[in-house]
């Protein structure tokens, strides 16, 4: 217990620094009452944070193992500022840069002044986050089970399928469009156009990330064996954990019109996820729960649907987090128990012998 713990050192100090900044804030805004509900409103933002990102943290120790220690180590602190400072501050403030079409200062002053014309721009520019998340999320989760490579099967009638497509070139990508023609078709025509290109640019981006990754990394290996898992992997990440945050930045505003307060509560969440991060890597985790990765694909993979029809359908970011639990959840119960048969046979193999 005390060796999990360690991990989260520094997650727990950002959590009591985080709140202790929320109740401050909250009191300059609105005296004691405000400061108690600020405090909570922080609190309920991490767990929110970590509910929906619990996958993201498997998915990044999936990809970190094979990267060097040193693009390990700027990963989890270059990341994590870009993370928290890129994805929960200057993400919003971006959006509302191109849709007012105001300055970034004058962003900051919305957020600061007008709270709730910031949040009504916010709001109108969901149909394009969710469309471009949807899109790339889509992209990761198919390319993990569409592989000829994959060994192991957790939901074999499904995923053995999706292995055996392998050998068609291109199949992850004409599903996604599939989707997107499919979406297109059931949404109002003066929304068309909007889904249509934000979901382009969330495939495109996916393309391009991975072309651009596997360029800078030929490059390095020529240089140095030691590059392996180098820049592209780490642009890789980058772009999947802003994805990933698309859900929780919008959520936010169901809770709070405030964009420093939900930079505190989604900040701090982050922290908890880096440190999931580093536990499943360097406790390798993931190679002792076989199918766990399985499960937070599959979550992935209920993400991008969910994220295609919020353009459509209000959906409470808990149903979110709680999908995404459910299939980790299941996933680490069939992992448990797929290592309690194989001690089984090794007792009884061994007992024969």
């Amino acid at each position: 217990m005390k060796a999990s713990l360690h991990y989260f050192r520094w997650a727990f100090g950002v959590t009591v620094a985080g709140l202790a900044l929320a109740f401050w804030l909250g009191l300059y805004y609105g005296g004691a009452a405000g400061g108690v509900s600020f405090f909570l409103i922080a609190a309920v933002l991490a767990v929110l944070e970590i509910s929906l990102s619990f996958d993201n943290a498997i998915v990044n120790a999936n990809k970190l193992k094979y990267m060097s220690p040193v693009w390990q180590q700027r990963f989890l602190t270059w990341g994590i500022i870009i993370a928290v400072f890129g994805m929960r501050v200057a993400f919003p403030l971006l959006i509302v840069v191109v849709a007012a079409g105001i300055g970034p200062f004058e962003a900051i002053h919305l957020a600061a002044a007008r709270p709730a014309e910031y949040a009504r721009i916010i709001g109108e520019a969901h149909l394009s986050i969710a469309a471009f998340g949807g899109a790339f999320l889509m992209m990761v989760a198919l390319r993990y089970f569409v592989d000829d490579g994959k060994e192991v099967d957790w939901i074999r009638s499904l995923e053995c399928q999706l292995r055996r497509c392998a050998s068609v070139r291109g199949l992850e990508i004409a599903l996604v469009l599939a989707v997107v023609m499919g979406v297109t078709l059931l949404l109002p025509e003066a929304r068309e156009h909007d889904f249509l290109f934000a979901s382009l640019a969330g495939l495109l981006t996916f393309l391009m990330v991975e072309v651009l990754g596997h360029v800078l990394d030929q490059k390095a290996a020529a240089l140095t064996a030691a590059a392996k898992g180098g820049l592209g992997a780490f642009l890789y990440l980058e772009v999947l954990d802003a994805s990933f945050s698309f859900d929780g930045v919008i959520g936010a505003f169901a809770l709070t019109q405030n964009l420093f307060l939900i930079a505190i509560g989604l900040g701090i969440g982050a922290m908890y996820v880096r440190s999931m991060t580093i536990m499943l890597v360097e406790r390798n985790t993931l190679a002792e729960f076989r199918y766990l990765e399985h499960g937070a694909f599959w979550s992935i993979l209920v993400l991008s649907i969910i994220m295609f029809a919020q353009t459509m359908w209000h959906i409470p970011e808990i149903v979110t987090g709680l999908l995404g639990a459910g299939f980790i959840g299941l996933s680490l119960i069939s992992s448990v128990r797929h290592n309690r048969a194989s001690r089984a046979e090794a007792a009884a193999a061994q007992s024969q012998t």
